[in-house]
């Protein structure tokens, strides 16, 4: 039933998705208000929440169909939800929401690049939201990787393609140096460049999130072993596309594990590669049964989360 409503891609899928979605976040948050006075700030700010999920889920559906990152369905759509729902008790904050839609539209103009058109303003563009993102998150510089990544795989490498994500990414840099320098606050500045060293993974294994990580590798790894064999030997744009995912999953990967300051909500940056690749491998399952199963313990996963464990 699940692979049928899922297998393609109408509006009334993703409806219906968001709208479960919101109802999931607004039981979450809810009930942390309800004791409180009745303030007008608080709906402002769960409104404001509930937009910026609706920007994020936007903007992530614009970059799957855009880019043909999968087949005509909503397999993707579906894992990314399921997956965003697992952190709902550590995305209460516009900070961490903002972030990760500021990661989407980085990825938006990475993986466009299999367009042959304004290449400079996409390589301009992805460096300067590459430089946003470091300046909340000083890690996020290593998705720098992807950029050249993606020039590599879908254009020549020429020197002005290399140099324009670079003058992308001062661009920002510059206006914030200014900025603290003018307010005598330049440590604040200089203090993004001083990395932090790699502490533990404790934090996971404190607060249940190691069965997240688990489920998302192995989800990625089992769609990678049955997606690749086939896509790796058809030379087309898919396949290079598909190359720049896994990148982009290794990264994100390397990103979450070492990050010092962790709070559940680095993981949301394995979210894009890991949904899509793990799309890719539920369509390569022919018997819609099997589908079914997989979707379904999904679903399960996330209520054993949410309100049981």
């Amino acid at each position: 039933m699940l692979a049928n409503f899922l297998g393609k891609s109408k509006p009334i899928n993703f409806i219906i998705l968001i709208s479960v979605f919101i109802c999931l976040f607004l039981l979450e948050i809810l009930p942390l208000h309800l004791a409180q006075n009745f303030q007008l700030k608080l709906v402002f700010e769960i409104t404001g929440l509930v937009a910026l999920f609706l920007l994020l889920f936007f903007f992530y559906n614009f970059v799957i169909s855009k880019n043909n990152l999968t087949f005509d369905n909503s397999y993707s759509f579906f894992i990314f939800t399921v997956l965003l729902a697992f952190f709902l008790p550590t995305i209460k904050n516009h900070n961490a929401l903002i972030i990760i839609l500021l990661y989407i539209l980085f990825l938006r103009k990475i993986y466009s690049l299999k367009s042959s058109k304004k290449i400079l303003q996409k390589l301009f563009d992805g460096g300067f939201w590459l430089s946003i993102l470091f300046i909340l998150e000083p890690f996020t510089a290593m998705f720098g990787i992807l950029i050249y990544a993606a020039i590599i795989l879908h254009q020549k490498p020429v020197i002005n393609r290399l140099i324009a994500p670079l003058v992308g990414f001062a661009c920002p840099l510059i206006v914030y140096a200014t900025y603290c320098f003018w307010f005598d606050k330049l440590y604040v500045f200089t203090n993004l460049f001083y990395f932090n060293t790699f502490k533990s993974l404790v934090f996971y294994s404190e607060n249940n999130f190691y069965w997240i990580i688990i489920l998302i590798i192995t989800l990625s790894l089992v769609s990678i072993i049955m997606k690749s064999p086939k896509t790796l030997s058809v030379n087309n744009s898919f396949k290079k596309s598909w190359l720049l995912l896994l990148v982009n999953f290794t990264i994100a990967l390397f990103f979450t594990l070492l990050i010092p300051n962790k709070n559940g909500s680095e993981m949301l940056f394995l979210l894009f590669p890991a949904s899509v690749i793990s799309a890719n491998g539920i369509e390569m399952i022919k018997n819609n049964i099997i589908k079914d199963v997989v979707l379904s313990l999904l679903i399960i996963c996330l209520v054993v989360f949410l309100f049981i464990l």
